[in-house]
């Protein structure tokens, strides 16, 4: 049950990093309002307190993470971009998604 609740805490974590580098990007580049950024601001304030949360070491935390950003990273290009996913990134987030498992893993026994 703990790795569900990490897992869905990890996701939730870099859907608020993502909207908060997402939000200031479609202001800069795609002249998005300018009331865009502090929802952006407010999003990566909820992104780094969602990081606090974990009960483990933050580098360990940090790591383990990454490889679900990747993940949720390429969901987003897929649904929010719109961009059809390679047979790379597919095989790159296995590849990230193997080294989080092991961290984790690791993590557990230490």
């Amino acid at each position: 049950m703990i790795l569900f609740k990490t897992l869905a805490l990890f996701i939730v974590t870099a859907i608020a990093e993502i909207v908060g580098c997402y939000l200031p990007y479609l202001w800069l580049k795609k002249q998005g309002p300018l009331w865009l950024l502090p929802i952006a601001a407010a999003s990566l304030a909820l992104f780094v307190w969602l990081l606090t949360l974990h009960p483990t070491n933050s580098g360990r935390v940090y790591a383990a993470y990454g490889g679900v950003y990747v993940a949720v990273a390429l969901v987003w290009l897929r649904q929010v971009d719109g961009a059809a996913l390679t047979a790379w990134d597919v095989t790159g987030v296995a590849v990230t998604l193997l080294g989080m498992g092991i961290i984790v893993w690791g993590g557990w026994q230490a």
